[in-house]
């Protein structure tokens, strides 16, 4: 039974990182300016992404007889509430917001990495899921970073 509860707890852990990624995508919408779009779209799917992930989660926290966390981090209300601030001091741009996701966006990462670390306590089909959930958040990753990079070259034009 030890197992299954730390195998639960690990999965909460990564709901809850994965509704910190939804919030910070939901805030990081509303920060953008209506005409960028692209960034619109982006973090809509990122947002998704994150959704689908915890459903993922949810189910197996469930199989496995425990109650699926419905909340987020103390860190990911650390993060937003950090988010507010930089927006208050350096403006809602597209760098910005783009820097906040990034910082979101390693947290996940780490959080992920974090769960893959407690391997003697993960069967192996969750142990997959969860390193599957990784390199898509990977993916991710790297697409924020890159656009924040697009963004910061275009700023030094």
């Amino acid at each position: 039974m030890e197992r299954n509860e730390k195998t639960v707890e690990v999965l909460n852990d990564l709901i809850r990182i994965n509704n910190d990624r939804i919030e910070g995508y939901e805030k990081a919408i509303s920060e953008i300016k209506e005409e960028d779009v692209d960034l619109r779209n982006v973090f809509n799917r990122m947002a998704d992404e994150s959704r689908r992930y915890s459903g993922e989660l949810t189910d197996q926290v469930r199989k496995l007889g425990g109650d699926p966390a419905g909340n987020t981090t103390q860190s990911g209300k650390i993060y937003r509430v950090w988010m507010d601030l930089k927006a208050g001091f350096t403006g809602h741009g597209r760098h910005s917001v783009l820097e906040s996701c990034e910082f979101g966006e390693d947290a996940a990462q780490k959080a992920y990495e974090k769960a893959l670390e407690k391997d003697q306590y993960l069967p192996s089909g969750i142990r997959t899921l969860i390193k599957n959930e990784r390199d898509s958040l990977r993916s991710s990753h790297d697409a924020i970073k890159q656009y924040r990079d697009m963004q910061l070259n275009k700023n030094k034009r």
